[in-house]
């Protein structure tokens, strides 16, 4: 057991609403292109008044991209995308002589399908597919990529709203640093559907119009679907690739301050204590941090808690940040992989996303997210924030080497 271990990123991937692959996505990053939109997949009586951020892709097309059948949820299409592209990135040679886990996280399981079989059955109870609603539990479409992937050695499912996927990557580093694998695919999914759009909509944080996180005058989220991996190592397995990993996941934390089971605390306690946490567990001072992902969902509450988190924890010295749901959506149990993703690219490239659409400042605070993509910069350590319902406060921080 080497608890203090680096834990390398050997791979990611990635499929948004900005992109299918690692590459598409940081295209439009880079030329400010945003993934939302109207509904085109997700038949809802909103279709016509809320935005969304689909993937550009029908079920036939993943089915195809994923080896999967057509049939399966779009959850677990989705993720077996992102996380063979995650696999293919790593390149490890002899993935299946090694001790391999697969930590998946997601909000919704099959629900997409369960939707159309209610229909039916709500109707007549003798029609409506059973096989359907098969993969209808979160940890179903988990057990169902691992298939896929031929991981058997360490497999599971986290499920903590938005915090999902970061809580997922953290618990592969814990993995790793307490030699129980490898090797571990972390990360999440999360497809639109009915049941969430309905859901957000009900508690009135739905912008109708592309959503602006961190705008004085932003008036909700947009809610998006996608997947994002990454491919952890321990060191000893990293000094055997042929591509040496310069990225280490060097910070981790999670807190709960159990303020309310929808609302973030408005001084940003359990923001603060994630961040606070993270930052401690990397041995790095808050002033060493380059760019935070901000969570910034564009809600009124969600934004001046993190804001205030932010404002006592850095205390006027403050880093770059930008919410990077302005491009993706609010993509729930997958946001904090598909950050993480982002978070990777931006330390491999020294670049700085933009916060889309933001015009003017929240007046509470005394910082503004970035505008503009920034590229040829120095970065060195980022720090990726995902907030969940029930305050359930997680904070990643990646490092380059």
């Amino acid at each position: 057991m080497i608890m203090n271990q680096p834990v390398f990123v050997a791979g990611t991937g990635i499929i948004s609403a900005i992109g299918n692959n690692v590459a598409q996505c940081l295209d439009a990053l880079e030329n400010g292109r945003e993934g939302m939109g109207e509904m085109h997949y997700l038949e809802s009586i909103h279709r016509q008044r809320l935005p969304v951020a689909e993937v550009k892709l029908s079920n036939e097309e993943l089915a195809q991209l994923s080896g999967l059948p057509k049939s399966k949820s779009r959850t677990a299409l989705l993720s077996l995308v992102a996380a063979k592209e995650a696999l293919a990135n790593a390149n490890i040679e002899n993935l299946h002589n090694l001790r391999c886990g697969f930590i998946s996280a997601n909000s919704v399981g099959g629900m997409d399908k369960t939707e159309f079989f209610f229909n039916e059955f709500i109707t007549n109870n003798t029609k409506g597919r059973l096989r359907n609603v098969i993969n209808h539990e979160c940890g179903s479409i988990t057990e169902l990529v691992a298939d896929a992937l031929g991981i058997k050695d360490y497999i599971t499912t986290i499920s903590t709203a938005c915090s999902s996927s970061a809580n997922s990557i953290f618990l592969g580093a814990r993995l790793i640093r307490n030699n129980i694998v490898d090797v571990v695919v972390a990360g999440g999914t999360d497809s639109l559907t009915k049941f969430t759009l309905n859901g957000f909509n009900t508690l009135m944080i739905v912008d109708e119009q592309f959503c602006q996180p961190f705008d004085e005058n932003r008036r909700g989220l947009n809610l998006g679907e996608g997947a994002g991996y990454v491919v952890l190592v321990s060191e000893k397995i990293a000094a055997t690739l042929k591509s040496k990993p310069e990225i280490i996941l060097s910070g981790y934390c999670n807190a709960n301050d159990a303020y309310h089971q929808t609302a973030s605390s408005p001084d940003g306690t359990g923001s603060y204590l994630a961040m606070s946490g993270a930052i401690k567990k990397s041995g790095l001072q808050p002033s060493d941090i380059d760019y935070i992902n901000l969570h910034g969902t564009g809600t009124q509450n969600n934004d001046i808690a993190e804001g205030t988190a932010i404002k006592r924890l850095f205390d006027g010295q403050y880093p770059k940040m930008s919410s990077t749901k302005t491009f993706t959506g609010h993509t729930l149990g997958a946001s904090g992989g598909i950050e993480a993703v982002f978070s990777v690219l931006a330390l491999r490239h020294g670049i700085i996303f933009p916060n889309l659409r933001l015009q003017t400042a929240m007046a509470d605070l005394p910082f503004v997210p970035e505008k503009n993509f920034t590229k040829n910069i120095a970065v060195k350590h980022v720090l990726s924030n995902s907030f969940g319902f029930g305050g359930n406060c997680s904070s990643l921080i990646f490092s380059k080497k």
